[in-house]
């Protein structure tokens, strides 16, 4: 790890190239069916591997003005790159819509690049720098830790990827013992956080399935569950002014089952159910 953050001949082409391919495979990435909702398109959305590629660049350039201008040009052809090569192919307009929120991010790359290089002085202040950083990978990290609990394994490379960046930060930045220490220190206590809060608020995904009309009729008599309630629990609820009846989900995990409407009479009448992180599909089954 050492090599990496610090050993490494980092040149203007390397930059380059590294931009561009970066670029290329996060718009890719983005577009794959197949990678919809896993930890391969997680870097389309959040921050902790820029993050990563940041610090590479910053512990392997040879100044603070190196570095600077290394991260504002290796995130100035990446990150237009996700959306051009998309529009590109999608015949989109992603670039005009979303690339006026991340220029913000890579005009901040030049100062941040120039103070993120005294990390590598080796100092009780270059743990303040490294701080910052550790707290946004930490944050990306809790939010993957909970999708991962809710939609296992999905989104689990993600979440080893943030908590093995926690601890090997501080460990390959600084030789410092006493630096070293407390950064690892204050990474271990930031991964006992995302977990502790993870487990003791577990994820859940809370929507209305259905409300009674001109489909489907039922009142507070009826009954409403999943056929495998590891799924989840579900309630029918009833305004007592206006009447109208609705069945709430408070969703426990992802999967496919079925959810059965009963009548106080015993008939059933079932569906199909695809449940996500934040959406759901529903389908009335064929009896």
């Amino acid at each position: 790890m050492k090599k990496i953050f610090g050993e490494i001949n980092l040149t203007w082409p390397k930059v380059i190239i590294m931009s561009i391919i970066v670029g290329v495979y996060t718009a890719v990435m983005a577009m794959l069916p197949v990678a919809k909702d896993t930890s391969f398109s997680d870097l389309t959305v959040t921050f902790e591997v820029w993050i990563f590629f940041g610090i590479f660049i910053i512990m392997n350039s040879k100044s603070a003005k190196d570095s600077a201008l290394k991260c504002f040009i290796f995130f100035l052809i990446s990150q237009p790159l996700v959306y051009l090569v998309q529009d590109i192919i999608k015949n989109s307009n992603l670039f005009s819509t979303y690339y006026r929120f991340w220029v913000l991010w890579t005009i901040a790359c030049i100062p941040m690049g120039f103070v993120g290089y005294y990390m590598k002085k080796d100092k009780w202040w270059g743990l303040l720098i490294l701080v910052p950083m550790l707290l946004l990978t930490a944050e990306e990290g809790m939010g993957y830790f909970s999708r991962m609990m809710f939609s296992f394994p999905r989104h689990l490379l993600t979440t080893i990827f943030c908590i093995s960046a926690l601890i090997i930060y501080p460990l390959a930045i600084f030789n410092n013992k006493k630096v070293k220490t407390v950064g690892v220190i204050i990474s271990g206590l930031l991964i006992i956080l995302i977990v502790f809060t993870c487990i003791i608020k577990p994820p859940i995904y809370s929507t209305i399935l259905l409300s009674n009309g001109d489909s489907y009729q039922f009142d507070d008599t009826y009954k409403a569950y999943l056929l495998d309630k590891k799924y989840g629990d579900l309630r029918i609820e009833c305004d007592e002014e206006t009447k109208d009846c609705m069945i709430y989900a408070d969703f426990k995990r992802a999967g496919k089952t079925e959810l059965i409407l009963e009548s106080p009479e015993g008939k059933k009448t079932t569906f199909y159910i695809s449940i996500e992180r934040s959406k759901y599909t529903i389908k009335e089954k064929n009896n």
